[in-house]
């Protein structure tokens, strides 16, 4: 008989949800709001009072298998743990409650990342059919929130319209970025800053907004960042 291995982390901010992470593959299977299925799958639970929200990854294919084993951490993990880190930074995130990971003593199995709900309602994706009334304050605070980031020397790598959240709260925006799991750290340069927007869709008077305020906070040009941002965004279409 192969034996199971597990590795499970849990948030000690949420200690009263540990039961619930300890028996993830269980609940994710039989309970649980459907919203999202593709390669992975996300779903939205309510317990103790808190509403979560867990991402089932897909098997990987036989090598990652082996490598998730033993030489990199896995997806579940990386979220959680780059959540943590994007938080105590002051860099908006929803707060990480736990993961778990399963296996056999040679082949990685599955893998589960639990967070908060995020309280923003909006994703970048709604500037295409939604008009902001303080559409330009809400793009600055993106703008900031991706200077942060790099300042701190974080790239991500999946940096899609998906994966910005934001909401307004007494006149204020707060933003939010989610889908952590592939995060590059280093040195980001001006070129590699600007190329990180090339997913975002948006105007000229768009990019200009987020060049000009990008460039303010890492103390660039704001035309050679606006030059780069839309120079990326043309050859990556």
């Amino acid at each position: 008989m192969t034996k199971r291995l597990t590795k499970i982390g849990v948030n000690p901010d949420f200690q009263e949800l540990s039961s619930f992470v300890h028996e993830l593959p269980t609940v994710f299977e039989t309970g649980g709001k459907v919203i999202y299925k593709g390669r992975n799958e996300l779903k939205e639970f309510d317990v103790e009072g808190k509403k979560l929200i867990v991402k089932s990854y897909q098997l990987p294919h036989l090598l990652n298998r082996i490598i998730y084993n033993f030489f990199r951490a896995s997806k579940a993990k990386r979220s959680y743990s780059y959540a943590l880190m994007l938080r105590k930074l002051g860099i908006g995130s929803p707060a990480p409650v736990g993961y778990y990971s399963t296996g056999s003593w040679l082949l990685f199995g599955r893998s589960y990342f639990v967070c908060l709900k995020s309280d923003c309602p909006y994703t970048y994706r709604d500037f295409e059919k939604t008009v902001f009334p303080n559409q330009e304050q809400i793009l600055r605070a993106i703008a900031r929130t991706t200077a942060m980031l790099h300042e701190n020397g974080l790239l991500h790598k999946d940096y899609s319209a998906g994966n910005i959240l934001f909401r307004t709260i007494d006149e204020k925006v707060e933003v939010e970025i989610i889908d952590l799991n592939r995060m590059r750290f280093g040195n980001v340069d001006i070129e590699a800053g600007c190329k990180n927007f090339e997913r975002l869709p948006g105007t000229h008077e768009m990019f200009a907004i987020l060049a000009e305020e990008y460039a303010k906070a890492r103390g660039f040009d704001v035309q050679t960042c606006l030059k780069l941002i839309e120079q990326a965004h043309s050859l990556s279409d």
